[in-house]
């Protein structure tokens, strides 16, 4: 017994007395020069830095081959080409842009541009940019708004002539088209709120994409489930139209379902930028839903032929009755 107290005594002061190890002596990580800080800077407020790639969409860009002048002997870069970020430098005696940049397609195709005027006619070299750069146009957002209200009000006023099946109005049995439209929506009020008041998260976003929703902060991540769940949500809904529709009926009420989408994207992406979005997402929620639990049900299955039934009785396929 008092041997095992002795080797417990010496363990105890053999651990409390281990050297603790320091490590490799390195320099400080934040030990840079003044040129690399100011390129962390620069990163932090613009986006980007050097390295970056950017794809042009205009139809060219003049690439002059000094800073702050644009010379005679201009370069141009056209639409469709590949860019990347050479150098930055600031002009402090440039009146309208002191930031220039240096991009470069190849060896020989080189030069600088103002930061301002690169920025309006590229996007960065990512699909998930160019996607939002395409539904982020102020001008195809008008024009969608106007078509696709003229069109859907149509379409859906020859359908309930026709007393087709329409989403919100006389419906299928699936919650998932009406899941698929609210989704939407909020999702549209999202992207909107981040516009107006996480804009520069959302600019880094934009230059930084992810399509994972947890490496994002809480309201950029909120948004990418939603789209996420916006998938999921249309493939489950597709699915349940056809089962439930066929032919002509089926292409016809997702012709519809798509239309509602569209005015929904349309309709409360624009009205939350003026703060009126958020009530019509409350009012959309409540018309919604209403509607869908007001709408015939079928809770009822054939014993025989597996058919859906919203009562009792003779099933109209087989002729059983259902007791």
């Amino acid at each position: 017994m008092q041997r095992i107290k002795y080797h417990l005594l010496v363990l105890t002061v053999f651990l409390l007395s281990a050297c603790y190890n320091n490590g490799p002596i390195t320099p400080d990580a934040w030990d840079l020069t003044e040129k690399q800080l100011d390129s962390i800077s620069f990163s932090t407020t613009h986006h980007y830095s050097q390295n970056y790639n950017f794809v042009v969409y205009a139809k060219s860009l003049p690439l002059s081959d000094q800073p702050g002048e644009m010379a005679f002997d201009t370069l141009y870069v056209v639409e469709g080409e590949r860019l990347v970020v050479a150098d930055i430098t600031t002009v402090p005696t440039d009146s309208i842009d002191s930031v220039w940049v240096k991009v470069a397609r190849d060896q020989l195709t080189q030069g600088w541009i103002r930061e301002s005027e690169m920025l309006e006619g590229v996007s960065p070299d990512d699909p998930i940019s160019q996607f939002i750069d395409f539904f982020s146009d102020t001008h195809l957002l008008v024009f969608l708004a106007f078509l696709i209200v003229v069109t859907v009000a149509y379409g859906l006023y020859r359908l309930n002539r026709h007393e087709s099946y329409i989403v919100h109005f006389r419906d299928i049995d699936s919650f998932y088209p009406t899941l698929l439209c609210l989704l939407i929506a909020s999702s549209a009020t999202l992207y909107a709120s981040i516009q107006m008041f996480g804009a520069e998260s959302w600019r880094h976003f934009y230059y930084h994409p992810s399509l994972n929703p947890f490496a994002l902060p809480l309201h950029l991540g909120l948004f990418v489930a939603s789209v996420w769940a916006i998938i999921i949500v249309a493939v489950a809904a597709l699915d349940d139209v056809l089962r439930h529709l066929s032919g002509a009926d089926a292409l016809l009420y997702l012709g519809g379902l798509a239309g509602v989408c569209a005015v929904d994207y349309v309709v409360f992406s624009v009205s939350t930028l003026y703060y009126i979005g958020y009530l019509l997402l409350i009012a959309y929620f409540l018309f919604a839903i209403r509607r869908y639990t007001h709408a015939a049900h079928h809770h009822y299955v054939c014993g025989k032929c597996g058919a859906l039934l919203s009562e009792k009785g003779r099933c109209p396929h087989c002729g059983t009755v259902n007791t």
